[in-house]
């Protein structure tokens, strides 16, 4: 049987951060910028109210999905009111109403309905290793491999965890790196060795370059390193 990962403390995040900023210069400056990681600030979420937040979250930009799941939020009277039972409960046109789509409300109420048969034990997700939580929240209808990972990242606090299909992840990567285009998987996944195993934190900070000012994000990498970078791939094409 695989040995159950742990979830990151706020001694082990202190210590990740500080071993990521003394094996990546690029990352150093980022972290001196944004700060202490707050990623394990997370983990007071209620594990289904985790499962909603990624499911409303897909395919939406960080301030709408914000919006629509602090509407669906009030709909259930509140966060701590945020259950199965009452999920079940809401009028779909009221969800409708909140922005939800067709698709995801069928998909929260699978999720729902999954929790209180008892086919879904989101409990029991704790101390399972991270390929058995992918493989758990995967079978919830609606739920692919990037909500699963968030999961593991924001409620289970998982210290080695890097989505490489999330938009605001792949944007963060393209401006640390100083590309032009977006990173390919392999590039993201190569450069992300040297986070290993605490590649949970440095996404962290990778979601706080795309939130940086312009200004900020220029002072930590130069739009002139961008354009350097640019002119050597130009001349080793000639």
């Amino acid at each position: 049987m695989k040995a159950a990962v742990r979830p990151l403390t706020d001694r082990q995040c202190a210590a990740a951060v500080r071993l990521l900023a003394s094996r990546d210069p690029r990352l150093a400056a980022v972290i001196a910028h944004a700060g202490r990681c707050r990623l394990t600030q997370s983990r007071t979420h209620h594990p289904f109210v985790s499962m909603v937040r990624a499911l409303v979250s897909q395919q939406l930009s960080g301030k709408a999905a914000d919006t629509i799941y602090g509407r669906v939020v009030a709909l259930a009277g509140g966060p701590d009111a945020m259950a199965p039972a009452r999920l079940v409960a809401i009028d779909p046109a009221e969800l409708r109403a909140a922005g939800l789509s067709r698709q995801k409300i069928s998909y929260l109420v699978d999720l729902s309905e999954r929790v209180l048969a008892g086919r879904l034990d989101l409990a029991s997700l704790e101390d399972r290793p991270d390929d058995e939580v992918i493989e758990a929240i995967t079978a919830v209808k609606g739920f692919g491999r990037w909500s699963a990972e968030m999961f593991l990242m924001f409620r289970l606090n998982r210290p080695d965890v890097f989505p490489v299909t999330d938009l605001g992840i792949v944007k963060g990567m393209q401006r640390l790196l100083g590309m032009r285009g977006k990173p390919s998987v392999r590039t993201m996944l190569r450069a992300a060795e040297a986070w290993r195993p605490y590649r949970s934190v440095a996404a962290w900070y990778l979601w706080r370059v795309v939130e940086m000012p312009a200004k900020a994000k220029n002072e930590i990498i130069p739009a002139r390193r961008v354009r350097q970078v640019r002119r050597v791939r130009q001349v080793r094409k000639g």
